[in-house]
């Protein structure tokens, strides 16, 4: 994973952790993953753990919103915030 574009790591561990059926380069950086690809609201809470594991992140209740993860460009957006160098 070293030297990959946070937005492509995100992507293949969204893939992974959801046992999606279609591979990661097939989402776009601004594709609502919601709309475009399906994921439901407990798929969007598993995506936090998988935040919180693989990057080392904590969010709280209040810092989850479906606003701020229906997109990869919106979750590298909140793991960045948290943590500038991923």
């Amino acid at each position: 994973m070293a030297g990959e574009r946070l937005e492509e790591r995100l992507k293949l561990m969204i893939v992974e952790r959801l046992m999606l059926k279609f591979k990661p380069e097939e989402i776009a950086d601004e594709d609502d993953l919601i709309k475009k690809w399906g994921l439901e609201s407990v798929q969007l809470m598993e995506i936090v753990i998988g935040l919180e594991e693989v990057f080392g992140i904590q969010l709280g209740d209040d810092e989850f919103s479906v606003k701020k993860f229906r997109t990869v460009k919106n979750i590298a957006e909140v793991v960045r915030g948290k943590k500038p160098d991923a």
